[in-house]
């Protein structure tokens, strides 16, 4: 749509222009289509419109998932009709991950060796390896299999350090409004590939290490995200609200998203430097092939989470159909709406 609306419609974009900084950010943290926005609105208005079209791009999901975090808060735990709808809706999502993952590693597992570590990065993820820990093992042993300089791999794998200060195992039930902007800044510092990425980062940290989610409830924000018309990191929001309520919601989305913000805003000119620099590459590289290793990962406990019988399999099984067959633009949101309606039939009474 940005491009369409940009290069096709304005034509005040070259379509050279527009692949050329849709390569930058494909290969950075961050969604692509908001770090866009920002960029280009940034080319039209200074930093004061690459901020204004970094928020028009956020702010209505961030408004929608507000509101249905408040209302699933106070009223969808305990309401027979949103069990019922979620029960369906939760093998959808589980169906949807999985594509994610099939789409994700076809671009991101490009050889044996990226293959060997996104299994290896699951491998210790299920032995409880800390992911900031493997992952940046992850980048640093692909970089030395294509043998680039130990003191530049030293410098890319810096980047990584400071991330680890959020990820000690002490993520308190009650999680601070500060803590949460903590786990959401690391989560868009981290979020490789697109939205999907985001997934194994945040449920560490709400239902691995805080408990102030289960895995269901992960499962039923996951599943709000795909109906609403916004990014589907917007989920972020709801982990957020349940973890502080408002200013946790408020906290822990401002985290996700101000790396897309900060990388155009701040400095694209060193961006795109960076994007020139190949051992920087082959680092992101090994990285990408670890998050794939942990999406697929976290894909397996919220498949044991969403399918407990046979209808859930069902389900799973229509949808799994579904997203391989379905082109269309609105296909997760049909997906989504479809998969609700099914659970609405087929949950047991």
């Amino acid at each position: 749509m940005v491009r369409q609306e940009l290069v096709e419609e304005e034509k005040w974009i070259s379509p050279e222009r527009f692949n050329r900084v849709l390569a930058v950010y494909q290969v950075l943290p961050g969604p692509e289509a908001h770090e866009l926005c920002v960029y280009f609105g940034m080319q039209a208005r200074g930093r004061l419109g690459g901020l204004l079209a970094g928020l028009g791009f956020m702010l209505p999901g961030f408004v929608l998932m507000f509101a249905l975090s408040w209302v699933y808060v106070t009223a969808g735990i305990h309401s027979p009709i949103f069990v019922a709808v979620f029960y369906g809706c939760k093998p959808a999502v589980v169906a949807l991950i999985v594509r994610a993952v099939h789409r994700i590693g076809g671009h991101a597992l490009t050889d044996r060796w990226l293959w060997g570590i996104g299994l290896s990065v699951g491998l210790a993820s299920l032995a409880g390896v800390n992911f900031l820990v493997s992952l940046a093992a992850a980048g640093l042993a692909y970089a030395l299999i294509k043998r680039r300089p130990p003191a530049s791999l030293t410098v890319h794998a810096g980047w990584l350090l400071p991330l680890s200060l959020f990820a000690l195992n002490t993520a308190p039930l009650a999680p601070s409004a500060l803590a949460l902007f903590g786990y959401g800044l690391r989560t868009g510092l981290l979020t490789f590939g697109g939205a999907y990425t985001a997934i194994p980062f945040l449920q560490f940290d709400a239902v691995v290490v805080g408990g102030w989610m289960t895995n269901a409830q992960f499962l039923d924000g996951l599943a709000l995200s795909g109906i609403l018309p916004a990014p589907l990191i917007i989920f972020s929001t709801f982990v957020g609200y349940l973890g502080g309520g408002a200013l946790g919601a408020a906290a822990l989305t401002a985290g996700v998203f101000l790396p897309a913000f900060a990388f155009t805003l701040i400095g694209h000119a060193y961006v795109e430097r960076l994007v020139e620099n190949t051992a920087a590459h082959t680092f992101l590289d090994g990285v990408a092939a670890g998050v794939v290793g942990l999406i697929a990962v976290t894909a397996i406990g919220l498949f044991r989470e969403a399918v407990a019988d046979f209808a859930g399999l069902v389900i799973f099984g229509l949808a799994v159909l579904a997203v391989y067959r379905w082109r269309s633009k609105s296909a997760v949101v049909g997906i989504m709406l479809g998969a609700g309606v099914l659970g609405f039939l087929l949950f047991p009474r």
